[in-house]
């Protein structure tokens, strides 16, 4: 029984587990995700909204008119400790601007990403067509990686 008990004990301990939907991630080209993550935020998405937005500032000449397209998720989060409760998709429109890094705020559990508009068109697609779940990994050498993308799906 005593030399079971270390095999028994080794089968129930946890690998340095690869993060949940790690085969949805691309290549590691830079070798950037060669340690495990530090943390995971993963979620179903079950409901989202859309606002597109228009601002005027009247107290500035000439009248600067600015516009922003935001999208809102909502779902279940799915990994081990996940806190996370919505995200918000901002989409950009200047092109050949560089986005802003995704942000995971803990007090508020919100997921901020940013996208070029361009992309739009596509998240809508997958949003009425697909289950799409958001994943947000952090690293301890710094590297965030956040990515939205739907299980695995056969072709019709």
């Amino acid at each position: 029984m005593r030399a079971i008990l270390p095999l028994l004990l080794a089968v129930s301990l946890p690998l340095a587990a690869a993060p949940l939907h790690s085969q949805f991630l691309p290549p590691d080209d830079q070798a950037l995700r060669q340690e495990a993550p530090t943390g995971q935020q993963l979620l179903q998405v079950t409901d989202y909204s859309v606002v597109v937005g228009a601002q005027r500032q009247s107290d500035q000449q000439p009248i600067p008119i600015t516009a922003s397209l935001q999208m809102r998720l909502k779902g279940k989060p799915l990994s081990k400790g996940a806190t996370i409760s919505q995200v918000l998709l901002n989409f950009d429109a200047e092109a050949g601007k560089s986005l802003k890094k995704p942000v995971y705020d803990e007090k508020t559990r919100t997921l901020s990403l940013n996208y070029p508009v361009s992309d739009y068109r596509v998240v809508m697609d997958l949003l009425r067509n697909e289950t799409v779940y958001v994943q947000f990994l952090t690293y301890a050498n710094g590297h965030i990686w956040a990515d939205l993308h739907t299980g695995t799906v056969r072709s019709r």
